[in-house]
C-alpha cells in the first residue's frame, strides 16, 4: 500500500525550514495506545477493523473524505496545517472509529469541529510545523474502536529501522485511488534517520521538526489523502503516534522516504493549547543504536558530538493515587488509576495472584502462589490492569528475573524482581510502605483482587472497602481488626491498605486472618502483624533489594470475636497488604526491622482526595 500527505510537485523545491524542537507524552486521564483488537503483519494491506481506533476521516462540505487524523484525548484531533490552512471549522466532519469509506460502519460516531488551532509557525513554503488541533463538537465515549494514541515526549529516542506504521485511506499508488469499499488501509515502514533523510531531499528541506518512514527501495509510503494520519509504532506495549503525515516526493519512490511532522517536537505547544485532559505522553527509546550517525554526504556536516548530561535519580514516588477518590460505601468495581499499584501476577498468561508495587523494581506477594513453581521465567507482572478479560489501555506486562521466598515459617512473604521498572504514570504507582505508624480505629481500609467469583465476564478488579474496629480483648500490638471482608481464590496476593497517604498497614509485616460470619452483632477480622516482615536494601543503582528475613518470636494468636462454627468463604491470611492462600494455621512472627522504601512526607487525611505531596524516600 502507498499513503501519503502533501506532496513535493514534481518540480521539486530546495525548501529552507529553521529547526525546533518540542515534546509529547501519554493521556493521563483518557485511555490511549492500546487497542485490543490489533495483532500487526508486515506489508501494506487492509486493516482489522479496530486494529487502530485513533484514525478519524476528515470529511469538507462536500462530504467526501480528504484527509486523516488520530484521536489524541476524547474531544481533540491531531491533524496537518496544510489539511485545514484556513482554520475555518464550517462545514468540517469527523468520523470516529470508521472503516470503510463506501460501505457500513456499525461502530462509528461523527462529530463536527468547533476550533481549529494551527501551528502559528506554519509555513506552506517549507512544510515547517505542519501540525493543527481540532477540537470536537462534544465529547467522545471510548470503546474498542474509538480510543486515543499515545503521543511521543519530547526526549524520547527514535533510531533508524524502527518499525512504524502508517494508516489511512489514501491513493494506493500516485494517482491510483483506493479500490471500493474504500477500506482503512495500513503499511509497515521504517524509521528512515534525519540525516539520511537530508542527504535524500536536500540539506535545508529535512528540519528537527520533521521525521521520515520508508523503505530504501521504496513500494511502501504513505500518499495522496492520507495526510494528517498518523505515524505509529509500539513501544512497551503501547502504540505511540511519532509522526503526521507532511510530504513527500510522490508515493513510495526510491531513496524518497515519507516526510511526517515529528510529533515530539511539539509537546510543549500541544499541552499550551489542550489545557485539561491533556493528551498522553510517552517518554521511550526505541531499540537498535543511532546508525544515522555514519550517514555522510556531500553539504552535511558532521554528526555534533555531545557529552550526556549527568543525571540524578529522582526520589521514588509512593503511595500517590491521582485516580482514587474512594469514601465509605462497601464493594464495588474498581476504576483505572484507583489502584495504580495493584499487580496481576500471570503464570504462563493466566491470572493466579495480586501483587503490591512497593518500589520502581519491585512487586510485593505471597509465597503461596509460587509452591508449585517458582521459576521466574515462567511468571510475569501486569501493572495498570483493570480487566483480566478486556482492553486495558494503561497496562504494561513486565518479566521476572528472581523471586525471593522468606523461608520463615508463616511468614509466606515473596518479593518479585522485575527486569526492567516500568514508568511511573497516574495508573502504575508504588504504594507506601509503613514506617511504625499507629493505624487507629476508624482508619478506612480496603481490599482488591481479581477473584474469580466477582467482576462480571469482564473480571474487572474489585475492591471492598471496611474499616479498622476496637479488637476488644486482643490488645497485642502484633493485631488489628477489620470489619469483615468477602475474599476468594485469586484475591490471594493482593493488598489490605489502609489510607493515611495509601500504605500498607502498619510495620509491614505478615497479617494474618480468617473470615467467619459472627454470631454477635458486630462481625470484625483480626489482622494479625509481625513488628516488621523484611529489611530492603537499596543498590548502588537505586533499585531495592532483600536484604534479610530474620524469624524473632512466635505469638500465640486470637481472633477478634467469638463466632460459631460456620466458616463463610475460605481462610485468608494477609500479608502487608497481602492475602494469602490456603487457609494456614494463625503463627505470628516478628522480624528485623526494615529499611522503608515508602516514608510519606506529607500527610493528607481528606478522604475524599488525594492530593499532597507524598514523596517516599529510598534510605
Amino acid at each position: 500500500m502507498a499513503l501519503y500527505k502533501v506532496i513535493c510537485v514534481a518540480t521539486l523545491l530546495t525548501l529552507l525550514t529553521p529547526e525546533s524542537h518540542s515534546q509529547l507524552e501519554c493521556p493521563v486521564s483518557s485511555v490511549c495506545g492500546k487497542p485490543p483488537l490489533n495483532t500487526r503483519i508486515v506489508g501494506g494491506q487492509v486493516a482489522p477493523e479496530g486494529s487502530w481506533p485513533w484514525q478519524v476521516s476528515l470529511h469538507g462540505s462536500a462530504g467526501t473524505h480528504f484527509c486523516g487524523g488520530s484521536l489524541i484525548n476524547n474531544e481533540w484531533v491531531l491533524t496537518a496545517v496544510h489539511c485545514v490552512p484556513s482554520a475555518n471549522p464550517n462545514g468540517l466532519v469527523v468520523y470516529l472509529g470508521r472503516q470503510s469509506q463506501q460501505g457500513s460502519n456499525p461502530n462509528e460516531v461523527s462529530r463536527t469541529v468547533t476550533q481549529i488551532i494551527n501551528h502559528p509557525n506554519y509555513s506552506a513554503v517549507t512544510n515547517n510545523n505542519d501540525i493543527s488541533l481540532l477540537k470536537l463538537s462534544s465529547p467522545v465515549t471510548f470503546t474498542n474502536f474509538i480510543m486515543p494514541v499515545c503521543l511521543a515526549a519530547s526526549d524520547s529516542t527514535i533510531y533508524a529501522g524502527t518499525g512504524a506504521w502508517v494508516t489511512g485511506w489514501g491513493n494506493i499508488g500516485s494517482g491510483v485511488p483506493l479500490p471500493s469499499p474504500q477500506n482503512l488501509m495500513e503499511v509497515e515502514v521504517p524509521i528512515v534517520g534525519n540525516r539520511q533523510c537530508k542527504c535524500d531531499y536536500g540539506i535545508n528541506t529535512i528540519t528537527n521538526n520533521m521525521i521520515c518512514a520508508g523503505l530504501r527501495t521504496g513500494g511502501k509510503d504513505s500518499c495522496q489523502g492520507d495526510s494528517g494520519g498518523p505515524l505509529t509504532s509500539k513501544q512497551a506495549g503501547r502504540w505511540i503516534q511519532e509522526g503526521i503525515v507532511s510530504f513527500g516526493n510522490g508515493c513510495a519512490l526510491p531513496n524518497f522516504p515519507g516526510v511526517y511532522t515529528r510529533v515530539q517536537q511539539y509537546q510543549t505547544w500541544i499541552n499550551s493549547q489542550i489545557t485539561s485532559n491533556q493528551p498522553g505522553f510517552i517518554t521511550f527509546t526505541s531499540t537498535g543504536t543511532d546508525s544515522d550517525l555514519n550517514v555522510t554526504c556531500p553539504g552535511l556536516p558532521p554528526p555534533p558530538t555531545t557529552v550526556p548530561p549527568t543525571t540524578t535519580a529522582k526520589p521514588v514516588v509512593c503511595g500517590q493515587a491521582p485516580m482514587n477518590s474512594r469514601i465509605l460505601g462497601g464493594s464495588s468495581v474498581a476504576s483505572a488509576g484507583v489502584w495504580p499499584w495493584m499487580a496481576s501476577l500471570q503464570k504462563n498468561g493466566s491470572h493466579v495472584c495480586g501483587g503490591t508495587l512497593v518500589a520502581v523494581d519491585a512487586v510485593l506477594s505471597n509465597a503461596n502462589c509460587f509452591s508449585s513453581s517458582p521459576n521466574p521465567s515462567e511468571w510475569t507482572v501486569i501493572l495498570g490492569r483493570l480487566k483480566q478479560n478486556g482492553s486495558n489501555p494503561f497496562e504494561v506486562t513486565l518479566k521476572v528475573t528472581n523471586i525471593t521466598l522468606s523461608n520463615l515459617t508463616g511468614s509466606n512473604v515473596a518479593v518479585l524482581h522485575l527486569a526492567t521498572p516500568p514508568t511511573l504514570s497516574d495508573y502504575i504507582q508504588p504504594i507506601c510502605l509503613e514506617n511504625g505508624r499507629t493505624v487507629s480505629v476508624g482508619t478506612t481500609c480496603w481490599a482488591a483482587g481479581w477473584s474469580s467469583g466477582r467482576g462480571g465476564v469482564e473480571q474487572v478488579l474489585q475492591e471492598l472497602q471496611t474499616s479498622v474496629v476496637d479488637c476488644g480483648n486482643v490488645t497485642t500490638s502484633d493485631s488489628i481488626c477489620t470489619g469483615a471482608l468477602t475474599l476468594e481464590q485469586g484475591d490471594s496476593g493482593g493488598p489490605l491498605m489502609c489510607r493515611q497517604d495509601w500504605l500498607l498497614v502498619p510495620g509491614g509485616g505478615v497479617v494474618s486472618r480468617k473470615l467467619h460470619r459472627s454470631n454477635t452483632s458486630k462481625s470484625s477480622d483480626g489482622l494479625r502483624q509481625s513488628e516488621q516482615v523484611l529489611s530492603l536494601l537499596v543498590s548502588d543503582s537505586g533499585h531495592v533489594l532483600i536484604s534479610s528475613l530474620q524469624q524473632q518470636q512466635q505469638h500465640q494468636h486470637h481472633s477478634c470475636h467469638h463466632h460459631n462454627d460456620h466458616q463463610r468463604g475460605r481462610s485468608h491470611s494477609l500479608l502487608i497488604l497481602l492475602l494469602l492462600l490456603p487457609p494456614l494455621p494463625p503463627r505470628p512472627l516478628s522480624v528485623s526491622p526494615p529499611l522503608l522504601i515508602g516514608k510519606p512526607v506529607s500527610v493528607n487525611s481528606d478522604l475524599h482526595d488525594v492530593t499532597g505531596t507524598n514523596e517516599c524516600k529510598q534510605t
